[in-house]
């Protein structure tokens, strides 16, 4: 039986969630995650202000009630005063998981020199993996799927090859994703037959 995820989208932005212009964090998560996972998927999605203790909570409700075996967020990661999503993921958290952080400031050197400003990180509560990516869907697309050459090869793999084998180790369902996208890595004695 093939097992279907529920992912919380959650993009964090004082102007877009006011309305003074479109969010594009959302939609370039959807789209991404369309095109990235084979498997079937639904997504909550929420677009908040910049606020700690609603991000907390929406956090939260999208893991404890809604089911959320991922949450991607998206925004309010860098040095300014408003930008608090790294503290209330971190607050909400029951581990921390540093090499997420780590790895999307890596990937997004090869393009920006303020990569280092970014202060993304990512943690586990309950059965959820939860990782704050880049605001720019550009970015958002790079630090999921990786670097590519002209040719198209991946010169640097991206975060979300090791995100299914997570949820498998935290309890959650089997998530496939399309090889030609992103390559879920697994150990060989974690994979499934391919579900047709």
């Amino acid at each position: 039986m093939t097992e279907h995820i529920r992912i919380g989208l959650v993009s964090i932005s004082d102007r877009a969630s006011d309305g003074t212009y479109q969010d594009q964090g959302i939609p370039a998560l959807t789209d991404w995650l369309g095109k990235a996972l084979t498997s079937p998927w639904t997504a909550e999605t929420r677009l908040i202000p910049d606020e700690r203790a609603l991000i907390e909570r929406t956090l939260v409700e999208l893991v404890d009630q809604v089911g959320c075996n991922l949450v991607l967020t998206t925004g309010g990661t860098g040095p300014a005063v408003r930008d608090v999503t790294p503290e209330a993921t971190l607050a909400i958290g029951d581990k921390e998981m540093p090499g997420f952080g780590e790895e999307m400031r890596r990937i997004s050197l090869n393009f920006v020199p303020t990569a280092i400003l970014s202060r993304q990180v990512a943690v586990i509560r309950g059965q959820c993996l939860i990782v704050n990516l880049p605001g720019q869907p550009k970015s958002i697309r790079e630090t999921l799927e990786g670097v590519r050459d002209a040719d198209g090869s991946v010169r640097h793999l991206g975060i979300f090859a090791a995100v299914p084998y997570c949820i498998d180790l935290i309890g959650g369902p089997y998530v496939e994703t399309d090889d030609t996208v992103i390559k879920a890595f697994r150990p060989k004695q974690a994979l499934r037959p391919k579900q047709g």
